[in-house]
Parts: C-alpha cells; structure tokens; sequence
C-alpha cells in the first residue's frame, strides 16, 4: 500500500494570509521527494462569524473601526499585505474586495470535499474574493465558482435556503479549538506536527521531510514555529 502524507488545512477565505500560505505550501510541495504522496485537505475557520455585511464599507473602514485605528494606517495595513501577496505570486486587489460572511463558502467547500475537488474550489474562491472583488456570499457567485470547479449546478441549488453541511463546518472549528488553533492558516501534518501562519516555504519543507521520515505518527501535535506571524485570527491579522 502506498504511504500517504495528509497535511490538513484550517483556513478561512476572507483571510489574506491564508491564500499566502496556500502558495507556500504548494511552493514546498513542488521541491518535497514524495510530493505524490501528499493529500491537502481543507478545514472550516470562520474568522467572523457572525458577520453581516453593512452596505458600501470597505476593508479599510472595517479594520479602522475594528482596531480604533485612522483609515491611513489601515491603508497602510493592506498595502503591505498586497506587497506580500505579490511576492508570492498573488494579485491582491483591497478597493475591489467585497466583505461578506463565508458560512456558505465554506458549506460549498464541505461538498467539493465529498467530489475531490476542494483544492480547486478554494483557488477559485481566494481569487474571486481577493483579485475579482466578488460577494463570495451571494449564491450566483458560488453557483459560477462551483461550477467551475467541477461541480452539478443541481448539488449546489440543494444548499441554499438549507443548513446542508453547517454541521461539518462546526465540527472542522469545534476541532481547530481542540487542538488550540487561534489563527489561520494552521497546518497539520499527519496528527504530529503543526505549522501557524503563512510561514517560509523551508519551514513547510522541512516539516514535511521530518513527518515523512519519522513515521510512526503520534495524536501529540507538536509546533514547528514559535510566532504567529503571517496569520489571520478572530482579533486581526498579525
């Protein structure tokens, strides 16, 4: 039987950091000797939620009001947070993005898992929030999006005006609190090792390496680096 590495993924799609840290670990993915061994699933993290959508604010009104702070510095906040992304790779567009509550985002995440097609979905859902500016809450934007990823347009009519799959993301955040998760992104590797925030790729590489190699996998999950830098929790970004 062949060996699998399952590497899963506390996330959630309003956070910058968590689209950072999805190139990271695909980065260290690429350069890891077993890479086709390796299985990613996503995890439901709701970073507010019980947001409701106030018409026409923005980002920048929102983290002003959150932190007490003057539009300037949150401007400021989310420039630096767009260089970032650029130096992944990520084209992050603030002016565009659409705050929204990302339950049923994350409800259409649970269905693409039960389709294997979770990883392309959440591409297309970090896209679509952070560079295309769409309402990742509004059922024809998820209609689209799932259907792009590869799933019936039936299945995903079925959840709206339903609580279909609210019960598993309750349970992927009632998992995350178990095991101490205060910020995304957090990456657990095979139940034994962690890793918090979009870290260097070296730190996922080597975190992948160590699991491998080791094996004999424990329910002790150990912390790889020491910060929460680069992370996303119910207080802020850090």
């Amino acid at each position: 039987m062949k060996n699998q590495l399952k590497v899963q993924i506390w996330s959630d799609v309003m956070c910058p950091f968590c689209y950072i840290g999805k190139r990271k670990i695909e980065e260290a993915i690429t350069k890891f000797e077993n890479k086709d061994s390796i299985e990613i699933e996503w995890k439901s993290f709701e970073l507010d939620p019980r947001y409701v959508a106030t018409s026409g604010e923005t980002i920048a009104d929102h983290l002003a009001e959150k932190y007490g702070r003057d539009i300037d510095w949150a401007q400021s906040m989310l420039e630096n947070t767009t260089q970032t992304a650029k130096s992944n790779g990520l084209d992050f567009h603030f002016e565009k993005a659409i705050l929204a509550n990302s339950l049923n985002a994350h409800r259409l995440l649970h269905l693409a898992k039960k389709h294997n097609r979770s990883n392309e979905l959440k591409e297309l859902l970090f896209k679509a929030y952070f560079t295309e500016g769409k309402n990742v809450n509004d059922w024809n934007t998820l209609e689209e999006i799932g259907q792009k990823a590869g799933l019936h347009i039936d299945e995903i009519k079925q959840l709206i005006d339903t609580d279909t799959y609210t019960k598993e993301v309750r349970q992927d955040e009632q998992e995350a609190q178990s095991i101490g998760v205060t910020g995304v992104p957090f990456f657990v590797f095979d139940n034994k090792y962690a890793v918090s925030g979009a870290q260097p790729t070296d730190v996922f590489l080597k975190t992948l390496e160590k699991t491998w190699e080791e094996g004999n996998f424990t329910n002790i999950i150990q912390l790889q680096n020491p910060t929460d830098a680069n992370s996303c929790g119910i207080d802020g970004c850090e």
